[in-house]
């Protein structure tokens, strides 16, 4: 088995949680994927690491990350996995508002200014979440060459109309969903 079938394997034993809830996005769901059982799992987060790697290995981009929480242990992951691989790959991390003590800023890490990066997130809906991460990063001066999630719940047509390219690992069919 691959990477990517043992991954999609993990989520399904691990993260698909079936019940009514309310995410993020304020939408009512019959499932919640809970991926930080994967991004945190230390079984499953090399693989997510690996296969978002070679989910976008055609981009050309040197650092990940994005909006806190869910985009922190992809990135995490992402590093390392690309540091096996012999490449040097930053991380940083976008926080929801700017920080009012010590150096107050709003994403963490490795300068991102004048840099191509690529902005993640775990699942996303509306693309909220990751687009308040993209528009941060574009004011810091990075150039966002795409947006890759995990698994996409429905935000692909809205991160399109903003003009960034979408890769996503999985879908919700591809879960049984």
């Amino acid at each position: 088995m691959t990477d990517r079938d043992n991954l999609l394997a993990e989520i399904k034993k691990k993260a698909v949680v079936h019940g009514k809830v309310i995410l993020s996005s304020g939408i009512e769901a019959d499932y919640y994927l809970d991926l930080r059982r994967i991004t945190l799992d230390g079984v499953a987060a090399p693989l997510v690491g690996k296969v978002m790697l070679d989910l976008t290995e055609d981009l050309d981009y040197d650092a990940v990350g994005g909006l806190t929480l869910g985009a922190d242990p992809i990135a995490a992951a992402m590093l390392h996995a690309a540091a096996a691989r012999g490449r040097v790959l930053d991380a940083f991390v976008v926080r929801k508002a700017l920080k009012e003590h010590g150096l107050q800023r709003r994403i963490e890490g490795p300068e991102v200014k004048g840099r191509r990066v690529l902005a993640l997130e775990d699942t996303s809906t509306t693309g909220a979440s990751v687009l308040t991460a993209v528009e941060a990063l574009r004011e810091a001066g990075a150039e966002v060459v795409a947006v890759a999630t995990i698994v996409d719940r429905g935000a692909r047509e809205r991160i399109a109309r903003e003009g960034l390219e979408y890769r996503t690992a999985y879908t919700p069919e591809e879960l049984g969903l």
